[in-house]
């Protein structure tokens, strides 16, 4: 079967868009005229509050409440400071982010010798590990032949092993210049301020909310560490090898006991995967250290700020915000203040291609004082191609920055770009073989996108014009609408139930009636496995996020365990949110993070009882 994306246009109140691979969802987005998503946005805005409590600003940006901008989010460049000391600032972090980069440089080289050093190792150490066994084994039958063989003692698990990987670039700022693309428009408003000054914001509930919400995501650009397959290994029989004395024994139970603490400790070690969203390629910056300043030191109520949305609007919380821009094409990601010279998604871990990517970043000849990084969709790119696309980025800021100055804040002056737009940008890719628009004003839209983006893959985008609605003909209204069930039912005879609470979100596996294998360890095995890709692909099109617990069916062998891990993981890798992922703990649970793009599908298309809640 053909993989299709499907966009419903027909409607200009909602517009949906799946991708099918066959005749399954494998990714769900929709849009509605009233509320469209404010992650990505800019904005010229006027900060109302500066709370140092929070070491904080809450500003005035246009949304529904004011946003909250942490003080590591405001770039050198706005602070109300001596121009010297600012550019001291600068050079300062400039030189950190460029040691940092060398660091992880040299780490990544290191990390890739270990790595085909220890595949070597592991080759000889096979052979010779096997010579060496069959003559100690021949030398003690010759002394004692008589001797029992001694007994069977299971090898420890092996741990995965989890190393981080290749480099990106930072977003460690050097002699920007954003706040000289808004001066004039600051000089301005400032101009035009009168001496009155609005009631001071008595929103406590927003500073806490807000609060809460900041350590939550841990950084609004960030991009997840590249994942390696988990180490699954079986206990090893070693009923071959002679009786040991009483030290060599205790000597074999020491190592045992600490076989078995590691395995413990491995039940909290927690491993990033995902990250696949445009905005989500940029690695996060380090906290920056400026002991020396303090927010209502360097910053002043009404002053002027360009900002991004890198957090929606949630309840009563305000979208969260930073002053380090970005903006997001189909290969690259330019920085417009961040003083990066070029990078590469850490995600390409292909040595050559890493450096054949560099080369072509190298020669765009990015102007000072701006970044720009390559996505994992460039890896396979031509130079003509990812030029083309980082001057249509370029193209992208001039009219931003032209808008600023023309501005009055607070302005919207650049908006991500609609649902089509983002699909076209973010989903689509070589497995898709054809784009499928429902709505004259969606195709012209896609269309006229794709051959600006992509002028050689303008010829799949193709109008629908059936009477009968395309999502009912392709069969995909029905599985829309089983995701506002709890309960999800496996090919096996299994199903797992999915409740939504305040706290968390809690998945229950069953194995239902499941009865094929031969045992109940074979059972529990087959259906956690199963049960791993569901919840995988459900919390993608659900958007389910924040604190999620999997109670998996309890099984014996810690193996298994690990191989329902890596076959969570494993479907996990091309998820568009960041994802933290912990091991399953002796109770049978795995927690999990997942970050909150958007509203969950239930949150979004329900409303709770008035009366019951």
């Amino acid at each position: 079967m053909p993989n299709k994306m499907l966009i419903d246009a027909s409607h200009p109140e909602e517009t949906r868009v799946v991708v099918v691979r066959g005749n399954r969802i494998e990714e769900f987005d929709f849009e509605s005229q009233d509320k469209k998503q404010l992650k990505g946005n800019i904005y010229l805005a006027r900060v109302t509050r500066v709370e140092p409590s929070l070491q904080a600003a809450f500003v005035e940006y246009g949304g529904n409440r004011h946003g909250f901008l942490a003080f590591s989010e405001i770039h050198p460049d706005y602070y109300q400071i001596p121009v010297a000391d600012r550019q001291a600032l600068l050079r300062a972090e400039a030189q950190e982010a460029e040691d940092e980069d060398d660091e992880e440089t040299e780490n990544g080289e290191e990390q890739q010798a270990r790595d085909r050093g220890g595949r070597r190792n592991r080759r000889r150490g096979g052979k010779n590990r096997d010579r060496g066994e069959h003559r100690h084994a021949s030398s003690e039958n010759e002394e004692s032949p008589a001797e029992p063989a001694a007994l069977e003692e299971p090898a420890g698990e092996a741990a995965g092993s989890e190393e981080a990987g290749g480099v990106t670039a930072d977003a460690s700022p050097e002699d920007a210049s954003d706040a000289s693309i808004v001066a004039e428009a600051v000089k301005v408003e400032t101009d035009q301020e009168t001496a009155e000054e609005p009631a001071a914001e008595t929103g406590g509930g927003d500073t806490a909310d807000n609060e809460d919400d900041k350590p939550s995501e841990g950084g609004p650009t960030s991009i997840a560490a590249s994942v390696e397959a988990d180490v699954i290994s079986e206990a090893v029989p070693q009923a071959d090898q002679p009786e040991q004395s009483g030290e060599a024994a205790s000597d074999n139970d020491r190592g045992m006991l600490e076989d078995v603490s590691a395995s413990h400790s491995d039940e909290h070690e927690v491993e990033s995967v995902g990250a696949e969203d445009a905005l989500e390629e940029i690695r996060s910056r380090r906290k920056p250290v400026r002991r020396q300043y303090k927010i209502q030191e360097v910053i002043k109520r009404r002053q002027i700020l360009l900002v991004q949305v890198v957090k929606e609007e949630r309840g009563n919380k305000g979208a969260a915000l930073t002053t380090y821009l970005s903006l997001a094409g189909r290969y690259s990601v330019l920085m417009p203040n961040t003083a990066r010279g070029g990078g590469i998604s850490r995600k390409i871990t292909n040595a050559q291609d890493r450096k054949r990517l560099k080369e072509v970043v190298t020669d765009l000849d990015v102007p000072q004082g701006m970044g720009v990084i390559l996505r994992t969709a460039g890896e396979s790119r031509t130079k003509a191609e990812i030029k083309r696309d980082y001057e249509y980025l370029m193209r992208l800021w001039e009219n931003v920055r032209s808008l600023t100055l023309q501005s009055t804040a607070p302005a919207l002056v650049y908006e991500e770009g609609s649902l089509i737009k983002r699909s076209v940008r973010d989903l689509y890719n070589k497995d898709i073989d054809e784009i499928l628009v429902s709505g004259e004003d969606g195709y012209r839209e896609a269309k006229d996108f794709m051959r600006m983006l992509m002028p050689s893959h303008a010829k799949v985008v193709q109008p629908y014009r059936d009477t009968t609605p395309i999502f009912v003909r392709n069969g995909i209204e029905a599985q829309l609408d089983r995701m506002l069930q709890p309960q999800v039912t496996l090919k096996s005879g299994g199903y797992i139930i999915i409740n939504q609470t305040e706290a968390l979100v809690s998945i229950d596996v069953n194995s239902g009636r499941s009865t094929k294998e031969h045992s109940i360890e074979e059972t529990a095995l087959h259906t956690n496995l199963e049960a791993a890709e569901e919840v995988a692909r459900q919390l993608r099109l659900r958007d389910l996020a924040g604190l999620i617990v999997i109670d998996f069916i309890d099984m014996e062998e810690n193996r298994n365990n690990r191989a329902v891990e890596k076959r969570l993981k494993d479907h996990l890798k091309n998820d568009r949110a960041r994802i933290q992922v912990g091991r399953i703990s002796h109770f049978g649970l795995m927690e999990m993070s997942r970050q909150r793009i958007r509203a969950s599908v239930l949150e979004s298309t329900m409303k709770p009882c008035p009366h019951c809640g």
